[in-house]
């Protein structure tokens, strides 16, 4: 059986052991030294100035949103194809989300989408960085500097990557980062932070993110209570050091994937648009995707669909009175995602590709 992916500590079991036993050993959970650390840490790698740990990378997002202070009376604009806590992060901060169709290709935020769905409520553009695969940053900051936009950059599936060279984040006010177990860069439970390269928005952000507290039991603005705690900060700092090895064999996976996957056509590979891509998920797209889905299910397996209901169509974003996007649409109905994680061996990706070559032949 091949597994859509493998959430059990692998190399890393004895550091997370001893991150564990650090944090019980200290007897210190909440906003202590782990996080301290983490937080100047992962700065770092992302190429930031500053980075709040935060209850989950949904949290990371809103509480970016109203540490610049955009909130009720006003629209964020995103994709439509993500998971849905992007937009309802928007809405837990008081705004509106806009809706602006994807680029077929690389399944992201289509900027002059975007340019075209501004309004004069407008205040923040959020592209959603997918499947590890940066949108496109430079035509978006063009579109943001166009209309005096701020961006938040959704990098939930995106730890590590870059567009034309340039770490994600680098463009906009702030970023946001999930740890959920599933992630790149996972957590052994939920988590998520926010970096930013403005001092002052960081400062806002940990107020935010402990009920706007200013000094102990002073609350000096509204505030919520999204900590990231110290054990999943310990546990995180221990993993990061091998999120680059990771990463590359992500990459390598992706680049196996591709190679077998070329002359197929069983399914349709979205391309490669970036070296930067880091390659949380693999998704390919199928005409057939429900008998290709079981024809891999009777092969031993395992794949997902990352996603199958556009977000505008989703009943909770009903009262926002979503536009319709067609292109998210069209793609999710078709997309499905392939095992890819560092454990992954390319001998079992080759077998997928196998099993994919003697599946439903019916394209999109």
């Amino acid at each position: 059986m091949i597994r859509f992916l493998q959430l059990t500590p692998g190399d890393d079991a004895a550091v997370v052991r001893q991150a564990i036993e650090r944090v019980v050993t200290r007897g210190w959970f909440i906003l202590g030294p782990e996080l301290e650390a983490f937080e100047r840490e992962f700065a770092a790698a992302c190429h930031a100035e500053h980075a709040a740990g935060v209850g989950t990378g949904t949290d990371a997002l809103a509480i970016a949103l109203r540490a610049l202070g955009i909130g009720a009376g006003y629209e964020v604009i995103t994709s439509p194809l993500s998971a849905a806590y992007s937009a309802l992060a928007i809405m837990m901060a008081g705004a509106r989300p806009v809706f602006a169709d994807i680029d077929p290709d690389r399944l992201t935020l289509d900027p002059d989408a975007a340019a075209s769905a501004v309004t004069p409520r407008t205040a923040a553009i959020m592209p959603v960085h997918l499947y590890g695969q940066a949108a496109d940053m430079p035509a978006i900051v063009d579109v943001a500097r166009r209309y005096n936009l701020a961006i938040v950059e959704d990098c939930c599936q995106a730890h590590l990557a870059s567009c034309q060279g340039r770490p994600v984040g680098s463009d906009s006010a702030a970023a946001a980062y999930s740890f959920y177990p599933t992630k790149n860069l996972g957590a052994l439970g939920d988590g998520g932070a926010l970096t930013t390269n403005d001092s002052a928005l960081a400062a806002r952000a940990k107020r935010l993110r402990n009920g706007g507290q200013t000094d102990k039991y002073r609350h000096d603005e509204f505030g919520v209570n999204s900590r990231l705690d110290e054990m999943q900060a310990a546990i995180l700092r221990a993993r990061l050091p091998l999120l680059a090895e990771w990463t590359d064999r992500r990459r390598a996976l992706g680049r196996r994937y591709r190679e077998a996957l070329a002359r197929l056509d069983a399914v349709v590979v979205p391309p490669e648009l970036d070296a930067g891509h880091v390659y949380h998920l693999f998704p390919v797209r199928s005409g057939a995707r429900e008998a290709m889905q079981a024809h891999l299910q009777a092969a031993g397996i395992e794949t997902l669909i990352h996603y199958p209901i556009p977000i505008p169509r989703q009943p909770a974003l009903a009262p926002e009175r979503p536009a319709d996007c067609p292109i998210a649409t069209q793609v999710c109905g078709e997309i499905f995602s392939l095992p890819l994680y560092p454990a992954l061996t390319e001998s079992a990706v080759g077998y997928v590709a196998a099993a994919i070559a003697a599946g439903p032949r019916t394209r999109r």
